[in-house]
């Protein structure tokens, strides 16, 4: 919004997302196109007042908290047409036409939810940017996405904890160094690495390569950490492990999976890099 929005929407939404007042979700997956964000079929058609939503979104976090939405939605064209015919439009979710419903995942909590829009009208006004620029803008986004330090430190406080429990038992072996060693020397080039790609962004420049980097080693690293420890303390049966470090470590390992899926998937960033290495 900051680079792309009007100076009315700047003025009106910026402050108020900063107080606390307003709270944004971003509409981009959609049943059927999995991590092909091109495929997109959710329409909005001009009125002549503004605009007409209809289609669904899906995987959308915390749409149900969410006073309104960013979405990626076809302007012109069909789903066929990829990258072109693609707009922004900032979508209230109290207006008529809106249903958000929760979608309860295994454990009973409820992150995510999916969207529907039956003959949602919008203002003129709602447009982001430019109509048909959509593309670009969404994918600039992604890279603050991607880059995000949210994608490295989702399982540092599993890290913190587990070296917790070695100072208290008094590991300190060759092997048990050398673990923590290594995921601690990671960590710190990952954090180099988003806030390589932040200063970037703040030039306004977009580094979609590197960003996508820092997400794909950054979220295998996230995911070989609660293996990693869980092996480590199944190695050391003797040693009491406290129930917040058997808690976080379980809540990690059940939510690992979906490190490597939000945000993009690990085989389409790795397409992304490999185009941008000039390797495809």
């Amino acid at each position: 919004m900051l680079n792309y929005g009007s100076e009315a929407q700047r003025d009106f939404y910026i402050p108020r997302i900063c107080r606390g007042e307003l709270v944004f979700c971003i509409g981009m997956s959609e049943p059927g196109s999995g991590s092909d964000l091109a495929s997109v079929r959710t329409r909005a058609d001009r009125t002549e007042t503004g605009w007409r939503v209809n289609g669904q979104k899906i995987w959308t976090t915390n749409a149900m908290h969410g006073d309104y939405m960013i979405a990626l939605l076809r302007t012109s064209g069909t789903s066929e047409d990829r990258h072109a015919g693609l707009s922004q439009l900032i979508i209230d979710l109290k207006a008529p036409g809106v249903t958000v419903r929760p979608i309860t995942d295994l454990a009973g909590d409820a992150h995510f939810a999916e969207v529907f829009f039956d003959n949602v009208d919008l203002p003129a006004d709602a447009l982001i940017g430019n109509e048909g620029e959509g593309w670009k803008q969404v994918t600039a986004e992604l890279a603050f996405e991607r880059s995000g330090p949210e994608r490295i430190y989702s399982s540092v406080v599993l890290l913190d904890a587990w070296i917790a429990h070695l100072r208290a038992v008094g590991r300190a072996d060759s092997a048990t160094l050398a673990l923590v060693g290594d995921f601690t020397a990671r960590l710190a080039t990952l954090r180099a690495m988003s806030i390589a790609c932040t200063a970037r962004l703040a030039l306004g420049e977009s580094p979609v390569t590197e960003a996508s980097l820092v997400k794909d080693l950054g979220t295998a690293f996230e995911q070989e950490l609660p293996v990693a420890i869980g092996d480590d303390l199944a190695a050391h049966p003797d040693e009491a492990v406290d129930a917040e470090l058997y808690r976080t470590l379980m809540f990690v390992t059940y939510v690992a999976p979906s490190f490597s899926l939000r945000g993009g998937t690990r085989e389409v960033l790795r397409g992304i890099i490999a185009r941008g290495m000039g390797l495809r």
